[in-house]
């Protein structure tokens, strides 16, 4: 038996042996008997890898890499005899220290792995770390040897998904949840069955990748308490799952338990989207902790002033400079990695238009990183969202630099059918386009490029949609400056909550008409995590920072607002029953059924007369399902404050109206079960309250 020669060590530093490793993959991965271990740096003179035991606060070696360890710019070396499973590890690397010229290396500070897949010291979520601990987050080695049991992506058409955003500790972090481990991957399984009944497809996980919840320090001015970097948009490790999400992140096993929860999902047919951040990290500005890039190669991992200062265009402080072809490889690598490892099903993309930016800030017309994502082979299957936009101004709803796959969060959809919803006239032409898929926005890309959303975690909840007129994040301690100012919410005249039942009653009426409104919009629909059970932040429309009820779902609103959970439960139930309602293309407006209708058409409360008047607030269209073997679908709107007679389009002679939605208040039944609709009395005629929907289904 013949030994590779490659897996024989040539050096030797104290008791381990090693020899010079292969510079790719970078990380560090398990080969044979040995570990090698990889790190790219363009402007560092020397590197050590420093070796931790677990839990132990200093270093039991550390191992300058000789300088024929350096392919290029990359330092690598197999290390060989080491214990994975109890072993921890960083890097020193030194070189100049010239912050006017980008360069802020220091030897003294040991750095985290860019590609850990694991990353120990933040294990236990609000666990306050140990100020003697010089190496806060520290890379862990893990070992391939997940068993999926022949787990497959479910790869849904994206036509047919319903999106559920979601945070994985507020899901189920309060004690109603009634979960083993509440606030984790594990709590999630347990609440598969209800994300099945409520009919969602799809979860949008709100960022997992490893974050630092202390490094946000702010204090709570009314209760005291201390705030958190609660929603995690700050990334440390791009490629490990947060150890404290898992209810095993104490062992290390907290990639396991994702992987678990994941595989659970695909066999109940509902796939995973991360929300991912690569515009910034949490190092912050020049005044942030060094914890990785910006000590490993700083001029090459963030965009920079000419005089070295940091450019910020994600408005906290850095923005990585993700079309450096280091850094888009990093990317590319990260997605792969997750597809390829975790079986995620598809991405949506933080303050996305930051990724199409130049090292000096200015947008590409061809963003390198953009276009190698779209067509990348491993990430061929995989849904691509962009937030369309950045908090240095670029705003690119509608523009996006697509390639044919990425679809947008439609920021517009979500403004207009705010607007519109609570009265605002001179919105019918554009409410129009936004429920036929914004052609005016993606006529060439299709419907299903638009995300249509009316809340989401930034903003106001659904609830808080109708019962403030203005934001009230004083609890945040920025004396209420933070936060958007244009919510286009309505109070319903009184602002917060009350127990005059005409308002309560109008505010769930508006409720309704919202859910029903983005199920009957042709794109692809995402709702905001609780939201189906009438849950309220108390008018805070900026809760990054609380790690309590103003985020944590109460599940006893099950039982409260037993009625808003039904409806959404019956109007997504809707939405996949009837085909017309998914597609990935656009109205034709012809007779594509050769039943002498067109596959949409506009009326107002006359059949085939819409208003397209600024001061109008009714709105209807009829669909015809015919070409997809589906029934005929009426939408009816009136935002206006009076009643109105809507007159029907009249159906083919073999066939009857039935109502499936009737929100107005003299309705004795609001929604009926799909399939299940009674037959409308007056086949040609329909009160529609103020302020309701209605929804028929001619068959």
């Amino acid at each position: 038996m013949h030994t590779r020669i490659d897996s024989q060590p040539t050096h030797q530093h104290n008791n381990l042996k090693m020899r010079v490793g292969r510079p790719l993959p970078f990380g560090a991965t398990v080969m044979g008997n040995g570990v090698n271990f990889s790190i790219f740096s363009r402007h560092a003179t020397s590197c050590t890898l420093v070796l931790y035991e677990k839990g132990h606060l200093n270093p039991f070696e550390e191992i300058p890499f000789p300088p024929e360890f350096r392919v290029g710019n990359v330092f690598t070396m197999m290390v060989f005899g080491l214990n994975i499973e109890r072993i921890e590890y960083g890097f020193r690397l030194d070189g100049p220290y010239i912050p006017h010229a980008g360069h802020r290396f220091d030897a003294s500070k040991i750095l985290l792995d860019p590609y850990a897949r694991s990353i120990s010291g933040r294990a236990i979520w609000g666990e306050a770390p140990d100020p003697d601990n010089l190496y806060q987050h520290r890379a862990q080695i893990v070992p391939d040897d997940y068993d999926w049991e022949g787990d497959t992506p479910p790869n849904i058409p994206v036509q047919d998904l319903v999106i559920y955003e979601m945070h994985v500790r507020g899901f189920t972090k309060h004690h109603t949840s009634n979960v083993k481990y509440p606030g984790t991957f594990a709590a999630i399984r347990e609440k598969i069955p209800y994300l099945k009944e409520l009919g969602v497809n799809c979860i949008e996980l709100m960022p997992i990748f490893e974050f630092d919840e202390f490094e946000y320090s702010g204090i709570n001015p009314i209760t005291g308490e201390r705030l958190l970097n609660y929603w995690g948009y700050s990334t440390i490790g791009f490629f490990a799952p947060k150890a404290g999400y898992a209810a095993t992140g104490g062992l290390g096993m907290e990639g396991d338990e994702l992987k678990t929860l994941i595989k659970e999902l695909h066999r109940n047919g509902i796939e995973v989207i991360l929300d991912v951040v690569f515009n910034h990290t949490g190092e912050g500005n020049e005044m942030g902790p060094t914890i990785s890039f910006r000590g490993i190669d700083n001029k090459t991992y963030y965009m920079l002033t000419p005089d070295g200062r940091y450019l910020n265009f994600s408005g906290t402080g850095n923005t990585m400079n993700c079309n450096n072809p280091v850094v888009r490889s990093m990317v590319v690598d990260c997605l792969r990695y997750w597809v390829a490892d975790y079986h995620i099903d598809g991405f949506r993309f933080d303050l996305a238009s930051i990724l199409g930016r130049d090292q000096n800030g200015y947008p590409l017309s061809n963003p390198p990183l953009l276009e190698a994502l779209a067509h990348d082979p491993i990430l061929a299957n995989c849904k691509l969202i962009a937030e369309a936009w950045d908090a240095g101004g670029l705003y690119q709803v509608g523009s996006f630099p697509a390639y044919g796959r990425w679809a947008e969060w439609n920021g517009k959809y979500r403004d207009v059918t705010r607007r519109f919803l609570k009265g605002d006239t001179g919105l019918v032409w554009e409410m129009a386009e936004r429920l036929q898929g914004s052609p005016d926005l993606y006529g060439d890309r299709g419907a299903t490029a638009s995300i249509n959303f009316i809340t989401c975690h930034d903003g106001f909840t659904l609830y808080d949609l109708y019962t403030y007129n203005e934001k009230h994040n004083y609890a945040n301690g920025e004396g209420n400056r933070d936060g958007a100012n244009d919510n286009y919410s309505w109070n319903c005249g009184y602002e917060g909550e009350t127990k005059d039942p005409n308002i309560n009653m109008l505010r769930r009426r508006l409720i309704k008409n919202a859910i029903t409104t983005l199920m009957m919009s042709r794109g692809i629909p995402m709702i905001l995590m609780g939201d189906e059970m009438g849950h309220t932040k108390y008018g805070n429309n900026n809760t990054f920072c609380h790690d309590n009820d103003l985020n944590w779902l109460n599940w006893n609103n099950l039982n409260k607002n037993a009625d808003i959970f039904e409806f959404f439960k019956q109007c997504i139930h809707f939405r996949h029953k009837h085909k017309v309602l998914r597609s990935h293309e656009h109205f034709y407006h012809q007779d594509r059924g050769e039943s002498g209708y067109p596959d949409i058409s506009w009326h107002g409360t006359r059949a085939w007369f819409a208003d397209w008047g600024d001061y109008v607030l009714t709105l209807a269209f009829l669909l015809d399902g015919s070409h997809v073997d589906d029934d005929m679908i009426y939408f009816a709107m009136n935002m206006h404050w009076e009643d109105h007679i809507f007159e029907i389009p009249a159906l083919p002679s073999e066939m009857l109206w039935h109502v499936f939605v009737n929100t107005s208040a003299n309705a004795w039944q609001h929604i009926h079960p799909p399939g299940q609709e009674p037959v409308l009395d007056n086949q040609q005629f329909i009160n529609i309250g103020a302020r309701s929907v209605v929804v028929l289904v001619g068959r």
